[in-house]
Parts: C-alpha cells; sequence; structure tokens
C-alpha cells in the first residue's frame, strides 16, 4: 500500500540511530531513510485490511510518501482522541511511562515517585500515573513555567528546576521520606542529585540517559561510579534498564487504562507541533537540548 505521511514523532532514541556503536537496535545507513513513528493516510491499497483512506500507525520514518506490505501496521481508532496521539500518550511514549512505572518501578499508596524530565512525553505520564496509584509524585524540569505545568496543570505533588545552582538541596527538601522510585531518562547532574535520596528497596526503572547522548568520549571530572554502586548496594537499589519494544504483550492492557484514564479527565497531554518535514532535524536538535515542551511532532502533510 502507498502511504501519505501526515505527522512524524520527533524522539530521543533518534539520537542512538545515528551512531554505529553496538546497541538494541541497527543504526540507520548513510543514504536510508532517517527512523521515526509516523501516523499516515492510506492512499492507494493491495493490503485487503487496510481499504484506501485508513489511517495507519507505524514506522514509515523521515519521508513524505511510503510503501509498506502492511506487517507492523496498525490502525488508529480517530475515537480515542487526536490521531496524532498515537505517537505520543497513546502511544509508545505513553507505553513506556506506564510499563516502565507499574512493571518496574511498582509505586505503593504514600511512596514517593520521582521523574526527571517530567513535563515531555515520557515524564508527564509517569507522574500522573503514580498519583493515580496514591504516591507523591516529584518532577524535576528545565524552566519556571516547565515547573509550573508540572504542578499546576498536570497535578504533580512538586517539580523541581534542575537548571537551579542548589538542586540538591530542594530535591531533598521536596522528598523529606526519601525517593522510592526513580523513574530515569535524563542521567547527569540529575542522577547524582536523586541518588543520596534513594530508601532501602527503591527502583529506578531505566528507559533513557538523555544527558549523555552527545558524548564522544567519556566525561572528565570526578568519577561518580563508585557513589552510584555504593548507593545500589547499600540501599539495594533496583536499577532495571528496558526497551518497550520487549514489552508488547502489556499492549491490549496499556490501551484498555490510557483511555479510561484519558475519557475520565485523570491523564492530561501536551504537544509542540512543528510544521513541515523540513523543519524536523532542527526540531531533534532542540529536543536533545530540552527545548521542547510536551510531545514533539512535525505535521508533516
Amino acid at each position: 500500500m502507498l502511504l501519505r505521511t501526515l505527522w512524524l514523532s520527533l524522539d530521543p532514541y533518534m539520537r542512538g540511530r545515528m551512531s554505529g556503536a553496538p546497541s538494541y537496535a541497527k543504526p540507520v545507513g548513510i543514504g536510508d531513510v532517517m527512523e521515526g513513528g509516523t501516523i499516515s493516510e492510506v492512499v492507494a491499497s493491495n493490503v485487503p485490511r487496510f481499504a484506501k483512506g485508513s489511517v495507519v500507525v507505524g514506522h514509515t520514518g523521515w519521508q513524505t510518501y511510503a510503501l509498506s506490505d502492511g506487517s507492523s501496521m496498525q490502525k488508529v481508532e480517530p475515537t480515542r482522541g487526536p490521531i496524532q496521539a498515537a505517537l505520543g500518550v497513546l502511544g509508545m511514549p505513553g507505553m513506556t511511562a506506564y510499563m516502565g512505572l507499574l512493571e518496574i518501578g511498582k509505586p505503593a499508596a504514600g511512596e514517593t515517585v520521582v521523574v526527571a524530565a517530567a513535563s515531555g512525553a515520557v515524564g508527564s505520564v509517569v507522574g500522573q500515573i503514580a498519583r493515580i496509584k496514591g504516591a507523591r509524585a516529584v518532577g524535576i524540569a528545565g524552566g519556571a513555567d516547565k515547573c509550573r505545568y508540572v504542578t499546576e496543570e498536570l497535578g504533580f505533588d512538586a517539580c523541581i528546576d534542575h537548571r537551579a545552582p542548589d538542586l540538591a538541596r530542594r530535591l531533598a527538601a521536596a522528598c523529606p521520606k526519601g525517593i522510592d522510585v526513580y523513574f530515569e531518562n535524563v542521567g547527569g547532574a540529575v542522577l547524582f542529585a536523586v541518588l543520596p535520596l534513594l530508601n532501602r528497596n527503591a527502583r529506578i526503572p531505566l528507559c533513557g540517559l538523555i544527558a549523555w547522548y552527545n558524548l564522544a568520549k567519556l566525561p572528565e571530572g570526578v568519577d561518580r561510579t563508585p557513589q552510584l554502586l555504593t548507593t545500589a548496594l547499600k540501599q539495594r537499589v533496583k536499577i532495571q534498564g528496558f526497551i518497550i519494544f520487549d514489552h508488547f504483550r502489556h499492549l491490549p492492557a496499556f490501551r484498555a487504562d490510557m483511555s479510561a484514564w484519558l475519557r475520565d479527565g485523570r491523564i492530561k497531554h501536551r504537544e509542540q507541533v512543528i510544521e513541515g518535514l523540513e523543519n524536523a532535524p532542527r526540531g531533534l536538535i532542540g529536543l536533545l537540548e530540552g527545548e521542547n515542551f510536551g510531545k514533539l511532532v512535525v505535521r508533516v502533510s
């Protein structure tokens, strides 16, 4: 079938696809179409289950048209919300938040959950699910506007600006009983502000380390490895990295729960739209520098 791209998702994992270093997925080859999740309209079809005019979600990448045999493509249900939500809260970022927090973090009522990049596509959902499960949600975000959004709009109990010079002190004040779950997708200084506050048997779902994605070599300065591993040992901390593609068995439960939470107004989401495929490269650079506010998508057509 011939697909016309309507929406393209921009996500941090794309940076890793530009590297030849060993990873969980093959890099994008020189001259190949850049990897990316998309929402597309079926323009013409020889695939019986996808009629002309259908809207589908898949990974056809940074291009205006694509050919597909229909494998790994799914129809988008417009009744669930704006179609581009299938790239965000109802798609891979939402499922990453859902699976990582509930299957690895396992927050209990009254525990404290700290979320890095709390205004982003994944972090914003993590904190709201934590609140639904009865836990305290403390976000970390870049700037006063993002922190205000996280607390006033999303309902987090607190949010700390990671640009503040006294990040560690402010985080400690917001977590007087320590941290039971730290949802990690940033790394860098945020991780090292969290470490001294981890409670015994704390859990760290690890889905990304965006602060280090552009490293060409190990950073100079203090080696924090002893602090990290000593804390993990003494506090019996569970650190588990995960890739969402390994957990699609949870897709039906995720869709049912997230659709219900959205319908009931218990989950809110925000997107930032870039107009035109030609502006996608600048958008990805901005994403890696923390410029985005919410789920970043490109309106291709």
